[in-house]
C-alpha cells in the first residue's frame, strides 16, 4: 500500500489544515526500525483508513518539518487534528498499542 508523501512545502495545507486527522509517519529510506514498523501501519490504515489520513513524510527531504516538531529520531509518528500535534509515539509500535494511543483523538 503506498501512502501519500508530506513535504515541507505542502505540510501545510495536507496535513494542518486537512478536514480530518492526519498520522504522519517521519521516516527516512535508511531506517531499518520504520522498514519493520511500515506493515503495522498498512494494518492500521485497513482499520481505521475511513477515520484519518496516513502519510509519511522523509526527514532527510524535509528536515524543516522534522525541525519544527522536534523529531530527534525516527520512525515518529504523530497524529495532527485540527492544525495541531495531539498525539506522538516514537520508535518501533505495535499496530495495536499505536491504535490505543489514537482512539482518543478520532
Amino acid at each position: 500500500m503506498a501512502f501519500p508523501t508530506f513535504s515541507d512545502d505542502d505540510f501545510q495545507a495536507n496535513v494542518l489544515a486537512a478536514e480530518g486527522p492526519v498520522l504522519v509517519d517521519f521516516t527516512a529510506e535508511w531506517c531499518g526500525p520504520c522498514h519493520r514498523l511500515k506493515p503495522e501501519i498498512e494494518k492500521l490504515a485497513g482499520e481505521l483508513g475511513d477515520r484519518l489520513t496516513i502519510g509519511e513524510l522523509n526527514v532527510d527531504l524535509s528536515v524543516r518539518t522534522a525541525i519544527a516538531y522536534g523529531v530527534m529520531s525516527i520512525p515518529t509518528l504523530i497524529l495532527f487534528k485540527g492544525g495541531q500535534a495531539v498525539a506522538r509515539l516514537n520508535g518501533f509500535q505495535p499496530k495495536d498499542k499505536i491504535k490505543a494511543q489514537l482512539a482518543p483523538h478520532l
